[in-house]
């Protein structure tokens, strides 16, 4: 910590502050004056800290009153992580979902590497069938930093995501997605019900809390059951209204 600059020493105590708990949504987060008197701090660096937090989402700056924490559906990043649950109750279906794999691994050099934890360290993998009216949409295929999350192998997840619950036990600060076309294995073919012929796009999306990756996950959909779409607006250019937007 000490090799970052003051204010974002700052910004990674707050972060972890919400991250763990102890700063939950619209509590009221330490003013300038209160960082400048704790922290030893100058009120530029203060004013900087708070200022980034409001704009990547974590903090809600109200003129005259103070900042607060924003709620977690607020808090979300230009690169939006999605729950798949809510994507297919947006378009009027039904979601349910299969656990196929819940259990307790040792990470190997790709996924260490990947979530930037020693080799053998406990990762929790998980392995979901999600299905759109009881068609197979996406098979997840995730490794969870088991520091992170000890109570992983305990949950439902047929009952929940497993986005839904990591983004509820904290929140998320970074994603990284990469999107491409392969085709699938034997046993993702069996899972999704494809054709002999039929490419898979996948997803693989890593996840970031608390200022280190924490989440590693492969999502395959059939080729020809599933799309990503986007809207994107420039900055300072003022959003269309959801009837303009094409």
């Amino acid at each position: 910590m000490s090799a970052l600059p003051r204010y974002q020493q700052l910004k990674q105590q707050i972060i972890g502050q919400i991250s763990r708990g102890e700063l939950k949504p619209r509590d009221r987060v330490p003013s300038e004056n209160d960082l400048v008197g704790s922290a030893g701090v100058s009120r530029m660096t203060a004013n900087r800290a708070l200022r980034e937090l409001n704009d990547e989402g974590y903090v809600e700056r109200v003129a005259g009153v103070g900042t607060f924490v924003a709620d977690l559906q607020s808090a979300s990043h230009v690169l939006e992580v999605r729950n798949i649950a809510d994507e297919i109750a947006l378009r009027g279906h039904r979601h349910s979902a299969t656990v196929i794999t819940q259990q307790n691994e040792r990470a190997a050099d790709e996924m260490a590497k990947s979530l930037r934890i020693d080799r053998g360290a406990p990762v929790f993998h998980l392995l979901l069938v999600h299905r759109e009216n009881d068609v197979p949409i996406q098979l997840e295929d995730r490794f969870v930093v088991a520091s992170f999350a000890p109570d992983c192998l305990k949950q439902d997840f047929c009952r929940q995501t497993p986005s839904a619950w990591l983004s509820a036990i904290a929140p998320l600060q970074e994603a990284e997605h990469k999107v491409r076309a392969a085709m699938p294995s034997k046993e993702t073919q069996k899972h999704l019900q494809l054709g002999d012929h039929e490419p898979c796009l996948v997803v693989i999306r890593r996840t970031w809390s608390d200022g280190r990756p924490v989440s590693f996950a492969r999502l395959y959909h059939p080729g020809s059951r599933f799309e990503l779409t986007g809207h994107y607006t420039p900055p300072g250019i003022r959003k269309s209204t959801p009837d303009q937007a094409p």
